[in-house]
């Protein structure tokens, strides 16, 4: 399936924004570099990636800052080998979240319990709901990573809802931080 990817380095004078070839990314880590290696200083650097109007995905660096997510479908992006690498990290780090919640924990034991007596199917149906062994459908990650940029955790889950066009929603992103045109003009 189609890629694009476009890496969008903060300046002085607004973004510079331009394509970028995903050929050599395996991990997060290969991701973040190539983001870091066109930030001036320490300025913010967003890399867009879209599947064929199947998903996109936001990943913001800051600096030396561990690296923001967002994936409007993880789902659909966890079948694609860039997305994988997106989703993975998403639900790794979901999964030690809910390890240091113990409250969480405890919850999610006693409702387990009280699923004991359910049959074997409606406990593989709870399981998939609450997250374990299944990747989620929908948006995941950091819907707020935009948010000093003028768009905020609302407007970026409408964008990734049901129905909505990935292509079109990272134009309308572009657009909210004033790089629209610089954008399509790298498509």
């Amino acid at each position: 399936m189609a890629y694009f990817a476009a890496v969008l380095a903060r300046t002085g004078a607004g973004w510079d924004v331009s394509e970028t070839e995903l050929d050599d990314v395996e991990t997060l880590a290969d991701l973040t570099d190539l983001a870091r290696e066109t930030a001036e200083d320490d300025d913010t650097v967003l890399v867009f990636i879209e599947q064929e109007d199947a998903w996109f995905a936001v990943l913001r660096i800051d600096g030396e800052d561990d690296p923001r997510i967002f994936v409007s479908d993880a789902a659909a992006a966890a079948r694609s080998s860039y997305g994988s690498v997106l989703t993975d990290e998403l639900i790794e780090q979901d999964g030690e979240a809910d390890f240091d919640d113990l409250d969480g924990l405890v919850a999610g034991l006693d409702e387990d319990d009280a699923a004991a007596g359910d049959e074997d199917d409606d406990a593989d149906e709870d399981d998939e709901r609450a997250g374990r062994n299944a990747t989620p459908v929908g948006p995941i990650g950091d819907s707020e990573l935009l948010s000093e940029f003028g768009l905020g955790q609302a407007a970026l889950l409408e964008l990734a809802g049901e129905g909505a066009a990935p292509g079109d929603a990272l134009g309308e992103i572009a657009e909210a931080l004033g790089c629209g045109e610089v954008l399509e003009a790298v498509r």
